[in-house]
């Protein structure tokens, strides 16, 4: 409670600058940058499955990875809500009543730190461990959701760092530890369901 409170007070300046930005910013920008903080975790269910259809023709580890990668992103959202009740940081458009781009969370819904951030970079990071390419496209698209958190008022700038710093470090260690189903595959491609984890 304490670390929040006093990182309340370092960024909520910042906090105040960005939404003041976003309040002067053509309402257009606004829109899209609402919309993508919305519905925008989707691209990385998308990507998920894009590492999922790719890996079938890779590794059995690199496969294992992919299929677990659903997992590890749930795995990550829930030690981050643990994080958030422990912590009970009320939203910085309700502490500092900014005018925000999205309208603010009632009292209680709590905002250190970012369940998006937090899904958002371990769906990242589980992408990018298992198929580079779509990784390239995942981490900026990771950092974008973050900023855009703070820039509709729903986040200071802390809650979405330790969201994605969270997140990460969750899903770095879970995807690594999903290697060890590779046996798994293995005995998979030799039953009926070969076709979902084997190109051919």
């Amino acid at each position: 409670m304490l670390l929040a409170s006093a990182a309340t007070s370092l960024d909520g300046g910042l906090y105040t600058w960005i939404t003041d930005l976003a309040q002067r910013s053509p309402a257009a920008l606004d829109s899209a940058i609402r919309v993508w903080s919305d519905f925008g975790l989707a691209l990385f269910a998308l990507l998920m499955l894009a590492a999922w259809w790719r890996s079938r023709s890779d590794t059995p580890a690199r496969l294992a990875m992919a299929l677990c990668a659903p997992l590890v992103v749930v795995a990550a959202y829930v030690a981050n809500d643990l994080l958030k009740m422990a912590v009970h940081e009320q939203r910085p458009c309700q502490t500092l009543h900014a005018v925000t781009v999205e309208a603010c969370p009632p009292l209680g819904d709590w905002s250190f730190p970012s369940n998006h951030a937090a899904i958002a970079a371990a769906a990242a990071v589980a992408i990018l461990l298992t198929d580079r390419r779509l990784g390239a496209i995942a981490v900026p698209a990771a950092l974008l959701m973050a900023a855009s958190r703070v820039w509709i008022g729903v986040h200071y700038p802390h809650d979405v760092l330790i969201g994605l710093v969270t997140g990460a470090l969750v899903a770095w260690l879970l995807t690594l530890a999903a290697r060890r189903f590779a046996p798994v595959v293995v005995r998979l491609r030799e039953t009926r369901l070969r076709p979902l984890v084997a190109a051919r």
